[in-house]
């Protein structure tokens, strides 16, 4: 399970639209001077993104889930403006998410339910605390289900800290993050093993060509570590590091009323720590993943 919407899964900024309109009122005989009203809509409390991403291989924190088949994951994600303002605290969100994996490959194999192609399906709820402007806290509830019954559910909570640098380091930002992880007692595991603690680290830096015209080009080059204790990945600490490049272009021929729609590709190489190439690899440490998608963002 992933959050491509972090790893990935931390890859697209989301930002509330605002609209104005401007109606006039008519002009017959009896009216001596025009009267314009003006009616402003306010900025959304509630903005969101969703989208489909088709990925070769289906990867999450180091661990080979689906490497067989087409694999489509969509995903929802929204989020509730709870407060903004000035001072140390400048803006606290309610998130939730919903996620799936599906995939053409049956697990298990021969399965003939009537969702048996429905390997994954997520949800998360969380709040998300901006201070100082550039750091976010965000700390939320996972849950992992199978509807195909391929894997018992599993939970966790989940700290994410991330840090905006660039209004610092302007094309130089690194937009660094830490992750830590730490599975509830529950059936099923997010790693090798049940009741672990998982961390990550990594940094999205990324630059956008042709900035302000119509199709500009924003090229990402995220780099992750997944690291976990001797129950997460069942007697060793390295889980993986990640890095590769993202392209994405907004779809800019879709009016605006319709939201922002955005296409992107890109490649991703993993390294795999022995345990979890042994358990889930056939002990191929290399693994090379292709993936694109369309989002949109309201």
């Amino acid at each position: 399970m992933t959050n491509l919407r972090t790893a990935a899964y931390s890859a697209l900024a989301l930002a509330g639209l605002s609209f104005a309109s401007t109606s006039f009122a008519g002009t017959g005989k009896a009216v001596t001077a025009p009267k314009e009203i003006k009616e402003t809509i306010k900025e959304s409390c509630i903005t969101g993104d969703l989208g489909v991403v088709v990925v070769s291989e289906y990867i999450s924190r180091g661990l080979v889930l689906e490497d067989q088949g087409a694999i489509a994951q969509p995903y929802l994600d929204l989020y509730f403006k709870l407060y903004e303002g000035d001072g140390f605290i400048n803006k606290v969100q309610f998130n939730l998410g919903l996620w799936s994996s599906i995939h053409s490959h049956v697990q298990p194999d021969g399965s003939t339910d009537s969702v048996r192609n429905w390997y994954e399906f997520d949800y998360t709820a969380g709040i998300a605390v901006t201070m100082a402007k550039n750091f976010t806290a965000t700390l939320s509830y996972f849950e992992f289900d199978s509807p195909a019954n391929a894997f018992s559910t599993a939970r966790s909570i989940n700290l994410n800290i991330a840090y905006d640098d660039s209004e610092f380091m302007g094309p130089f930002a690194l937009r660094p993050h830490v992750a830590v992880l730490r599975e509830l007692n529950a059936p099923g595991f997010a790693g090798l093993g049940g009741n672990g603690w998982y961390f990550e680290v990594g940094i999205a830096p990324s630059y956008t060509f042709a900035k302000g015209g119509t199709y500009p080009v924003t090229l990402s080059a995220p780099i992750n570590a997944g690291f976990g204790d001797d129950k997460f990945y069942d007697g060793d600490n390295f889980g993986f590091v990640s890095g590769g490049a993202q392209l994405s272009v907004p779809l800019s021929f879709i009016p605006e009323c319709y939201g922002s729609w955005t296409f992107s590709g890109g490649y991703t190489y993993f390294h795999l720590g022995d345990r979890v190439a042994e358990v889930t690899a056939q002990g191929d440490e290399g693994r090379h993943v292709f993936q694109g998608a369309v989002g949109l963002a309201f």
